[in-house]
């Protein structure tokens, strides 16, 4: 989110798992986000901004403070580093970093890489020269000074870039620049700590221009022999400013300070006293003060010195520009409030009328007052995409229920049809394979039991045959009751129809084991038939529609269901053809009368020869699971006693007989529509 303070743990976490990744050390990774950082600054609009911070790489660190001041109004939560530029010995520049956020030391380097290949089309390098904690004397838990080195001066190397130097200048022009820097250098050391007429920052910008011709020779300042203006006009005309000399001593204050710190009215008091020094973080004193003369100081009052009844109020909070007068000894600081909105210019107790006409916080107050209502709304806008992308999200899982729905009740092509709004046509198939399976002696257990245990029974058994349609890749049509309808080749065409239904209706036979009959507590018994034919296959009706099979092939396959034995799996014809030779067990059951059909010769489904247990289930084997199947291997061996069952099936016993419902059952099954 744009608007959200982020933790710098996060950032560290982040930094870490990507020298994971990429193999790099935590330094390189810094280096390369504070690259990235000034790209990003840049597409973010804050390219013009950067751009006008000053006409060299010097200028632009020293008014990055203030940058960072100007944002802070409308970013209160950032806490923004501190820097510092100071001359070295031989003409580098010494960069020091304050920030009482630890480790974050080594981005500096990619920005002000970054800053000064852009911005002012020179190479620099920075170095670490010494890195400590400072937290006594400035308030401030990392100081790094990093050591700023040119590369390659690009100036000089631009200077007569169409014209081939003399071998005899060249001797020359290489003694007049050492010349140059060495008269550069002496300035620069005879400059004392406290600023005089002549300033380091006249210095760095002579040593900035050299080469580029003198562009303010032109013009030299006039000042008058004594201050044309009374005391009391100027602390009237400023109405926030403070004097006070090297021991902190106040001499003088505006009339609006004196208005809302009453305290500075008292003679001989020192600013120390009164106030506390937020930004730069240093010590309060003339010589830290001096050595970060060029930053933007921001003081604030003490809540304790304040006035019983103005303890309740926010404290003061004044931002501006020290100046140091060496005539006087005496440092002056020209400030205004520091105040982000109109709310907290109320909250102080102030109008913008206490503000001079021509100090421009009149103008910041009202500017960051829309800037910060733009903010919120950016904010809401922000947050209400992200709600929007978390509801997406949402949709887009509730939509992917609602299709597996869907495709749970009719097959992927159709309902991709239907949701198009298109008509599916009936298609025939000249060959598929056909399952129907039923509870036997249903109808006693309904009696015998409460709705609830009958719907639980139904949906445990149900839902083991799903997961099997799954593992097979067979198209379960319906179930009505205890009637469990599934085919094979249909709706998608395959050659292994018959194998595959085949397969299933031994994992039915299996999974029925267990679920047990509410009634004896035994495992249920099912009745399976197959048979594979030609079928017409379509879909019926607007509301609720089902894919239906019609055809001869569908009454077919039922009477197999409604003739076959308990636990068995009863076979056409057909079906026997289709699965001869393919790795399955299968006994002939004989001739017998079916209904609507006449005599037929039947069979039986044993077992697949070439299938384990395991596989037919599609349960996903373990070291364990191996070790069991050595030692009892029940689908590949019908003689072991683990399949007693199937053992069983090869001479049907007369209990079973007795218990299989009537053959000449006149019920016709609901699944047995003929043409």
């Amino acid at each position: 989110m744009t608007y959200t303070v982020y933790d710098d743990i996060i950032t560290m976490k982040l930094i870490q798992e990507a020298c994971k990744v990429l193999g790099v050390s935590m330094e390189a990774i810094l280096k390369l986000f504070g690259e990235y950082f000034f790209k990003f600054c840049k597409m973010s609009g804050y390219d013009r901004m950067l751009r006008t911070l000053g006409g060299n790489l010097t200028e632009f660190i020293e008014n990055l403070d203030a940058l960072h001041s100007y944002l802070a109004l409308s970013y209160q939560e950032m806490n923004a580093p501190s820097f510092r530029v100071e001359r070295g010995a031989d003409g580098e520049m010494l960069l020091h970093y304050y920030s009482d956020r630890s480790g974050l030391c080594h981005i500096v380097p990619g920005i002000i890489e970054a800053v000064a290949k852009d911005f002012f089309d020179i190479d620099v390098t920075l170095d670490i020269l010494d890195m400590n904690e400072e937290v006594g004397r400035t308030g401030k838990k990392e100081h790094v000074v990093f050591l700023v080195m040119q590369k390659a001066c690009r100036q000089i190397r631009k200077a007569r870039p169409n014209k081939l130097q003399d071998p005899e200048d060249i001797p020359r022009d290489q003694q007049a620049l050492e010349t140059a820097f060495l008269r550069m250098k002496e300035k620069y050391l005879s400059v004392s700590v406290y600023p005089g007429k002549k300033s380091p920052w006249d210095v760095v910008r002579g040593i900035v221009m050299f080469g580029k011709g003198r562009l303010r020779d032109s013009f030299e300042p006039m000042y008058p022999e004594k201050l044309w203006i009374e005391e009391r006009t100027f602390c009237n005309a400023f109405p926030f400013h403070i004097v006070f000399d090297e021991t902190l001593r106040i001499k003088q204050a505006g009339v609006n300070i004196q208005k809302y710190v009453p305290g500075l009215q008292t003679q001989k008091i020192r600013l120390d006293e009164y106030f506390s020094i937020v930004h730069p973080q240093v010590t309060f004193n003339i010589f830290s003060i001096c050595k970060f003369i060029n930053s933007q100081f921001v003081l604030k009052t003490r809540r304790e010195m304040m006035p019983e009844t103005w303890q309740h109020q926010p404290t003061l909070k004044l931002r501006g520009q020290m100046i140091w007068m060496e005539s006087l000894r005496c440092m002056i600081f020209m400030c205004s409030p520091k105040l982000r909105s109109l709310q907290e210019l109320e909250e102080h107790k102030m109008h913008l009328s206490d503000i001079a006409p021509h100090d421009t916080t009149r103008d910041l107050i009202l500017l960051n007052q829309q800037r910060l209502a733009e903010m919120e709304l950016s904010n809401q806008l922000e947050m209400k995409k992200e709600e929007l992308r978390i509801l997406s999200k949402h949709l887009a899982i509730e939509k992917k229920k609602t299709e597996t729905l869907l495709y749970a009740m009719l097959p992927e092509h159709v309902a991709n049809q239907l949701k198009e709004g298109k008509k599916v046509a009936a298609g025939e198939f000249e060959t598929c394979t056909i399952l129907f399976s039923d509870v036997v002696t249903f109808t006693n257990i309904c009696a015998a039991c409460e709705p609830i245990q009958i719907v639980n029974m139904l949906n445990s058994m149900y839902s083991k045959f799903d997961r099997l349609t799954s593992v097979h890749e067979v198209y379960k049509v319906e179930t009505i009751g205890d009637a469990y309808m599934v085919v094979g080749g249909v709706p998608v065409p395959i050659g292994s129809h018959a194998q595959r239904v085949a397969n299933f209706a031994l994992g039915m036979r299996i999974s029925a084991k267990e679920v047990m009959n509410p009634v004896t507590g035994e495992p249920i018994q099912i009745r399976v038939g197959i048979h594979t034919g030609p079928v017409l296959a379509g879909v019926v009706g607007d509301k609720m529609p089902r894919y239906c099979l019609f055809g001869d092939t569908v009454n077919t396959a039922s009477r197999m269901e409604s003739h076959g034995l308990p636990n068995k799996v009863h076979l056409s014809p057909t079906a026997y053809r289709a699965l001869e030779n393919q790795g399955f067990e299968i006994t002939e059951r004989g001739e017998i009368e079916v209904k609507g059909k006449g005599k037929m010769t039947t069979y039986f489904l044993i077992q697949n020869l070439n299938a384990t247990e395991d596989e037919i289930m599609g349960r996903h084997k373990t070291p364990l699971d191996d070790k069991a199947s050595d030692e009892a291997p029940l689908s590949r061996n019908p003689n072991a006693g683990g399949d007693s069952m199937e053992s069983a099936d090869h001479q049907p016993s007369t209990d079973q007989i007795k218990i299989s419902p009537f053959p000449n059952d006149p019920r016709l099954s609901a699944f047995c529509i003929l043409l």
